[in-house]
């Protein structure tokens, strides 16, 4: 089953967090899923399981930088279709 799951990630008392948001989205924008990273949030879009297993590691791999806060809205009902890799809305 594919899902639809919108994503912020908040480092939490660090100066360069650009950097840690970045990794953040690398993680999560990965090949088996479609990702828009936008201002505040990533789009990701794909298998259940591959969205979640994504979600974990990025959470894994930036835990240990600093404490954060990740918002994560996750829908089966949401807009799925997409053509070139990109949502159509």
């Amino acid at each position: 089953m594919n899902i639809q799951a919108e994503v912020s990630y908040y480092p939490l008392g660090r100066t360069d967090f650009n950097n840690c948001i970045n990794k953040f989205c690398r993680i999560i924008s990965n090949k088996e899923l479609i990702a828009e990273t936008n201002t505040m949030s990533t789009v990701i879009i794909g298998d259940t399981s591959n969205v979640m297993h994504s979600l974990a590691e990025a959470v894994e791999a930036v835990a240990h930088q600093s404490k954060f806060v990740v918002v994560c809205k996750i829908s089966n009902a949401c807009p799925l279709e997409h053509e070139g890799g990109r949502r159509k809305l």
